[in-house]
């Protein structure tokens, strides 16, 4: 299948938030084959894989932190950058705003996840002892969320507090690593591929291979996350990421990827701040995620394009949890219950561009910017989906032995 690019005006802002704002609005598991697959069967693994995924297991069990909410209205939120609709006239979140004028709560949102492996060493000490993290909230795509789960290191969400929840798409309401979504809600899912500058790279890139071109040697970055850069590499060397394989195949890739480092063909390894190397032109080329292309074409000017390699792609899920020591769960549930509201998920996706989880907000978007309904970053079809795949499960000791194999690779 050929490259799919996209490109994308910013969309117009949801009239619903007029009264409040005047603003433009501005990640993995299978075991069988992911072509196959279809629509449905791709977004319901996407999150299901799970249940060893490395990190072991909580000694014993933790205390969920009493539960201050009645007394402090407030709501902690820890996610990723440009992953929520932005204001940049006012520096603000609309649905955020509308949020907190509807509930009376003050929600401190923060953009402190740059990459699952970095968030968690950073906070994994406090939750061990069951310590507040300062977040209510954490995003964090599917391998993680298993790995706090199964560590005991989330709270059961009361659903109770989440009736709009009865919104999920049906494909993603039980997943492996948490059936019955007990304490996780899907935030957005989305795909990993290339991105280019236009301008320096006219011809543009049609493969993975194509980043190791000699005009871009020092000008490529790509992902510290381990499923979507190895998936891609894997992909280009006709390996299926669903199937089954094992260290020797992911050997052959990191193989290739040390040499691109090592050669300094790969500038640099990171997470979500590649995207500022991008705008200072420090990078050109990179392997990256769908929604970032999108929203940076937003902010500055339409000067990349993404695209699904050849090969193919990776598709994942990001997932809402609460902590064990955060000490504001039914605050945090009504947030979760607001962005589970079909509208508000559709201004949210008209912003970020990835896949929306909420069933309703394809028909919302046509109220919001009618350009958006077939846009298939936001609402794929089947035939989108037949060039991605999932990652597939890895059991503990393939975990930390892969996971090792990567760090050493890229030098961390």
């Amino acid at each position: 299948m050929a490259p799919q690019p996209f490109n994308r005006r910013r969309p117009s802002h949801d009239p619903r938030l007029d009264r409040l704002v005047s603003a433009q609005l501005s990640r993995r598991r299978l075991l069988g084959g992911a072509g196959g697959l279809g629509l449905a069967g791709l977004l319901a693994a996407c999150g299901t894989s799970g249940a060893s995924t490395g990190g072991g297991s909580s000694a014993a069990a933790l205390t969920p932190a009493q539960d201050v909410s009645a007394d402090e209205a407030v709501v902690n939120w820890a996610n990723w950058t440009l992953y929520l609709d932005y204001d940049d006239a006012t520096k603000t979140y609309p649905s955020l705003e509308e949020f907190m004028a509807q509930s009376g709560l003050t929600v401190n949102y923060s953009e402190d996840v740059d990459g699952n492996d970095s968030y968690y060493g950073k906070v994994q000490a406090q939750l061990a002892r069951g310590q507040d993290i300062g977040q209510d909230i954490v995003t964090l795509t599917d391998y993680m969320a298993a790995r706090l789960i199964r560590q005991g290191y989330t709270q059961e969400l009361d659903r109770a507090n989440i009736p709009n929840a009865e919104n999920l798409l049906a494909n993603l309401r039980d997943v492996d690593f948490d059936p019955g979504r007990k304490h996780s809600l899907t935030w957005q899912s989305g795909f990993a591929g290339i991105a280019w500058n236009k301008e320096k790279v006219p011809g543009g890139l049609k493969s993975v291979s194509d980043l190791w071109s000699p005009e871009l040697k020092g000008r490529v970055e790509v992902l510290d996350e381990m499923r979507d850069t190895m998936g891609l590499l894997m992909l280009e060397q006709g390996v299926d990421i669903a199937g089954a394989w094992g260290a020797d195949e992911f050997g052959n890739a990191a193989d290739l990827l040390a040499e691109q480092i090592s050669s300094g063909q790969i500038r640099q390894v990171k997470g979500n701040s590649y995207k500022e190397d991008l705008v200072s032109e420090d990078a050109l080329a990179v392997i990256g995620w769908s929604g970032d292309i999108t929203q940076l074409n937003f902010e500055e000017g339409d000067k990349w394009e993404f695209a699904i390699p050849e090969a193919g792609g990776t598709l994942w899920s990001d997932n809402l949890l609460v902590p064990i020591g955060a000490p504001h769960k039914a605050n945090a549930e009504q947030l979760m219950n607001h962005y589970y509201d079909p509208q508000v998920a559709a201004t949210v996706a008209a912003y970020v561009n990835y896949i929306c989880p909420v069933e309703g907000a394809r028909e919302a978007m046509e109220g919001i910017d009618p350009t958006l309904v077939d846009n298939p970053l936001i609402f794929p079809t089947e035939e989108f989906m037949s060039n991605v795949s999932i990652f597939r499960t890895l059991d503990s000791d393939e975990e930390a032995e892969l996971s090792a194999m990567f760090a050493e690779t890229i030098g961390v």
